[in-house]
Formats: C-alpha cells, sequence, structure tokens
C-alpha cells in the first residue's frame, strides 16, 4: 500500500506544526508496520517567514518522523483547483495506489463555487485513475472554520459543497476504485482543535488523523482503531 496525502494548508502545516500526518504515520507505524509506504512529490512544511515551503522545521518531538514518511501533495493556498491537474502525475511518478484527501475549504474560500469545486473533485478523481486505475480513495468533508461561523453565505457554502462530495462518492464509487467519504472529526472544537480558527492544534492534528484512520479500518481493514500516541 502506497499511501499520499493530498491537501492544503491544514495538511502540508506551518513551520513547527507537527501536522496530522506525522499523526497517521504514528497510526500507520504501530498497526500495520512493513504494511505500507508514504510517497508523494514533496516533503516540506510552510515557512510563513519566507512564504515558502520549507524543507524541515517540523516540531521538535517529531525527530523520530523519518524523512521518507514525511512525503505528500499539499500546498498552501491550494485547493481541488490546483491539484486536479497534477493528480495524475503525482500518482504515476510515485506509485501511490491510497489516496487521502483534504481539499476544498481554500476553494470555497478564495476560487470557485460549490458546483465548481465539485467538478475538479471529478477531474480529480479522473485523473487519479486515469494514471492508476485500481487506486483507492479517501475524501474528507470540509470542516467549517471561523469564517463559517461569522458568515452565513459561507458556511452554506460548506454545507452544499458537502452534499454535493456525498453524491460524488456515491456516483463514482466503484468495486475496482473505491472511493469513500470519511465521516467529519469527531467532536471537532474549533478553540481547542485550531490555533487560529482553521489550522489544527496537536489535538486536531489527532482528530483529523482518525477520521482517516477510522474509515480506513472499517472499509479495508487497514491498520486498527486510533489511538493517540
Amino acid at each position: 500500500m502506497r499511501i499520499m496525502f493530498v491537501g492544503d494548508s491544514m495538511t502540508i502545516g506551518s513551520a513547527g506544526d507537527f501536522t496530522w500526518r506525522y499523526r497517521m504515520w504514528q497510526h500507520l507505524d504501530a498497526t500495520c508496520p512493513g504494511a505500507y509506504r508514504i510517497v508523494g512529490p514533496r516533503r516540506g512544511l510552510y515557512d510563513p517567514t519566507a512564504d515558502a515551503p520549507s524543507a524541515s522545521d517540523y516540531a521538535d518531538a517529531t525527530a523520530g518522523f523519518p524523512e521518507d514518511a514525511r512525503a505528500h501533495l499539499a500546498g498552501w493556498g491550494e485547493g481541488w483547483l490546483h491539484m486536479a491537474p497534477l493528480i495524475g502525475a503525482a500518482v504515476r511518478e510515485t506509485g501511490a495506489d491510497t489516496l487521502l484527501v483534504s481539499l476544498g475549504l481554500i476553494d470555497l474560500g478564495f476560487y470557485t463555487d460549490p458546483e465548481q469545486t465539485a467538478a475538479n473533485v471529478r477531474a480529480f478523481i479522473a485523473a487519479a485513475r486515469e494514471a492508476e486505475p485500481g487506486v483507492r480513495i479517501v475524501l474528507l468533508p470540509v470542516i467549517r472554520n471561523v469564517r463559517a461561523a461569522t458568515d452565513p453565505g459561507f458556511a452554506a457554502q460548506v454545507d452544499h459543497f458537502n452534499e454535493l462530495l456525498g453524491k460524488t462518492v456515491a456516483a463514482l464509487d466503484a468495486p475496482g476504485s473505491p472511493v469513500l467519504l470519511a465521516s467529519a472529526p469527531r467532536d471537532w472544537d474549533r478553540d481547542r482543535d485550531t490555533y487560529d480558527g482553521t489550522h489544527p492544534t496537536p489535538s486536531g492534528e489527532h482528530r483529523l488523523a482518525a477520521a482517516f484512520a477510522e474509515v480506513m479500518h472499517q472499509a479495508w481493514e487497514v491498520g486498527g482503531a486510533y489511538a493517540e500516541r
């Protein structure tokens, strides 16, 4: 199993973050060692002081996070609009067969409406399948952020897109190339689980990793029950 993390700023993480990718690696390393590899064309975090990716600057406690396990296809300010044209080449070049995807908030916030965003989801899945017909994909619904708490119109867009995302998954799921919709992170609390209303704190990172881990275990018997480590 060759896993690629695909996402926006919540997935790439900022300098000094642990990232939910690190939490997911810990989970996989504990529950299915040797049965997976994390792949992707990028390695770094985002460095806000340079407004660019950083090759290192993970939190000190991630010193045991292997360099190879830091691979991903995530970018600060990038969404479905940006990743749909990139995913085919990334899958072909890395041999990824399992995609864990957290995208959509940046699209709705800056680039596309719910219908356009859903169209980019379909383009992303089609490109991934063209590169690897048996690819497995897990999608995370968009999590309401601080803007959604103060802007009812934006909150409605998030909810509408999540409805469209569910319909897209139902339409495109196939036995040879399953597409799953993860449940929203359990007991998500914006004050506790984010440090700025959007980006995850350590508790939020655990909840994001758990959302992916639980659906993979339930649907594909990958790993086991998620536990904070």
